[in-house]
């Protein structure tokens, strides 16, 4: 079913209707599913991917090696339809392994010419797995791919498909043969997410219901034309004033430069998080709000994003590891200290 009958143009300040935060709920519902029955013991997880993927914006998936994160990008292009490639990156890796390369061919006239021969990058759904054991040279080759949604290749740039998605893997930095990504690398993931092991019942479900750990065979769930209504719906989502000032606050207090800033921050935040940041809070808030069948977005939906969000944007201070700080109890701590509601709300607050 499309619901091209009910995404229609929301006027600017009103809400969703009940007709389409219902079609969108039931849309997203399939995709959820699907995922769960693939991806065992991980709702939250999975919740942050489906989030993630309203908001267009790219994931980087960081733990230990078979845990299934792999698994989950693969699920995830069945379930959508989508066009999927994976690269395996490695330190020998190249950035035109990633891109492609102009190749010289005969033209049939008895002429030769330079033929651009598109690399992986071009799909709708691109793993980039262990990103990190590839130089940060080849790592570089996505930034401008992961940004503006084209690549430039000997001076002449191509357009990516649509949609584009970038989902990464990487094991922890304290593995051997890795290279920790550049912070503006970092900067183009929407979203980072640690991924932890399952529960002992989980497992036993596992090997007892999964021969060799295979998961089972999964169909498409959204078409194309109802992937791109759920995208045109969580545009729609509205984001009050209140909320939207909440967001500029939590983003402004990550600098250690501001006096507004909370002690920690100043004493142990080397570099803030960039307006990049703001604009991700605010798309995955209201992602956050359909996924739970809302029409606007509450302080609750910042919050359930800000961690995956702000963490991998927020450079410490050397001092900081010393004292037991991490980048998510940083963010743990100043959702605790920002107030939801400041002093320079807007006397026409619209909720």
């Amino acid at each position: 079913m499309s619901t091209s009958e009910t995404s229609s143009p929301t006027p600017s300040g009103s809400l969703l209707s009940e007709t389409q935060v219902s079609t969108a709920s039931e849309l997203i519902g399939k995709l959820r599913d699907g995922l769960g029955k693939a991806i065992l013991g991980q709702d939250e997880l999975l919740d942050q991917v489906v989030i993630c993927l309203l908001a267009r914006g790219h994931m980087l998936l960081e733990g230990l090696p078979g845990l299934g994160k792999t698994e989950l990008v693969k699920s995830l292009s069945t379930l959508l339809g989508l066009g999927f490639r994976r690269i395996q990156f490695t330190p020998d890796l190249l950035p035109s392994d990633i891109l492609g390369s102009p190749i010289l061919e005969d033209s049939g006239d008895g002429q030769r010419k330079l033929v651009f021969h598109k690399g992986p990058i071009f799909a709708n759904l691109v793993l980039a797995d262990e990103i990190n054991r590839a130089s940060p040279k080849t790592q570089a080759a996505l930034l401008e791919a992961m940004q503006e949604r084209r690549a430039t290749v000997m001076g002449d740039s191509h357009e990516l498909p649509k949609p584009f998605f970038v989902l990464a893997t990487q094991n922890p930095i304290e593995l051997e043969g890795t290279y920790p990504l550049p912070e503006a690398q970092l900067d183009r993931f929407t979203f980072k997410i640690d991924v932890y092991g399952v529960s002992p019942e989980t497992l036993q479900e596992i090997i007892t219901t999964r021969r060799a750990g295979e998961p089972p065979k999964l169909e498409t769930a959204l078409s194309a034309v109802q992937l791109e209504d759920l995208f045109h719906l969580t545009d729609k989502v509205h984001l009050p004033v209140a909320v939207s000032n909440y967001i500029a606050r939590l983003v402004t207090s990550t600098h250690p430069d501001r006096e507004t800033s909370p002690e920690h921050i100043r004493k142990f935040v080397k570099f803030g998080a960039s307006p990049r940041a703001a604009i991700a809070l605010a798309a995955t808030s209201r992602a956050s709000a359909l996924l739970n069948s809302k029409p606007n977005v509450g302080f609750e939906d910042v919050k359930r994003v800000a961690k995956s969000v702000l963490s991998h944007r927020i450079i410490l201070d050397y001092s900081a590891r010393l004292e037991g700080w991490t980048p998510p109890k940083v963010v743990e701590s100043l959702l605790e200290s920002v107030k939801e509601v400041g002093r320079e709300v807007p006397e026409d607050l619209s909720v």
